[in-house]
C-alpha cells in the first residue's frame, strides 16, 4: 500500500484519562504518547474539535525524511476512543492508513512488541471502538502485558499498575515502543516489523 508522504500521521496512545489510571497496564499507550511528546518537544493541549489532547509536530530526521504528526490521547474512556479519533482524523484530514494506535496487548508476553496493519480487536475495547468508528485498516503498535495470573479477571488485571518487577524494565520498554512508532511512520511497516517485532 502506498501512502501519501505529505499527509499527516495521527498517532494515538490509548488509555483512560485521570491520575487514578495513569500507571495502569491499560494506559501504556498514554505512556508511549507522553514519551513521544517529550521527544517532539511540546506539550499536549485540549483539541478544539474532538474530545482529546493533541500535540502537532514532526518525527524523524530533519528534511524530507521527517513526517508531520498529530499525537493524541483521547479524553474519553478507553471503550469510547473511536469517536475522538474519528473526529481528529476528519479535522486533520488523515488517511485511515496513516493512523497508529498504541495499546496494551494481553496475548503477547510482557514487553514484547508487535506492529501490524488492520486485523481484529482481540477483545480490546479501545480497538473495538476505533474499528466501529472508522473500520479496521489502521496501524497498531501492540505492547505486550501478558495474561493475568491465576484466576484474576482480565478487567482487574489491565486496570492494575505494573508490578514492581515489571516497572524495573518499563522505562526501557516504553522507549523502545516509541522508537518503533517513529520507525513505522518514517520508514514504513515492513522495516519497523523487522526491527521491532519480538
Amino acid at each position: 500500500m502506498t501512502t501519501d508522504v505529505t499527509a499527516p500521521w495521527l498517532i494515538v496512545g490509548l488509555g483512560n484519562p485521570g491520575p487514578g489510571y495513569a500507571a495502569n497496564r491499560h494506559n501504556v499507550g498514554f505512556m508511549v504518547a507522553d514519551l513521544l511528546a517529550g521527544r517532539i518537544g511540546g506539550s499536549f493541549k485540549r483539541a478544539q474539535k474532538a474530545q482529546a489532547q493533541v500535540l502537532e509536530g514532526r518525527v524523524g530526521p530533519m528534511g524530507p525524511g521527517s513526517r508531520r504528526v498529530v499525537l493524541a490521547k483521547p479524553l474519553s474512556f478507553m471503550n469510547l476512543s473511536g469517536g475522538p479519533v474519528a473526529g481528529l482524523r476528519d479535522f486533520y484530514k488523515v488517511p485511515t492508513a496513516n493512523i497508529v494506535a498504541i495499546h496494551d496487548e494481553l496475548d503477547i508476553d510482557y514487553g514484547a512488541l508487535r506492529l501490524k496493519l488492520g486485523g481484529g480487536d482481540n477483545g480490546h475495547n479501545g480497538l473495538k471502538s476505533m474499528t466501529k468508528s472508522m473500520g479496521p485498516d489502521y496501524h497498531r503498535v501492540r505492547f505486550g502485558i501478558g495474561r493475568p495470573p491465576g484466576r484474576m479477571q482480565v478487567a482487574d488485571f489491565v486496570l492494575k499498575d505494573f508490578s514492581s518487577v515489571e516497572r524495573k524494565e518499563l522505562d526501557f520498554l516504553v522507549d523502545r515502543a516509541a522508537d518503533a512508532v517513529e520507525c513505522l511512520v518514517t520508514e514504513g511497516l515492513e522495516r519497523a516489523q523487522s526491527a521491532y517485532n519480538s
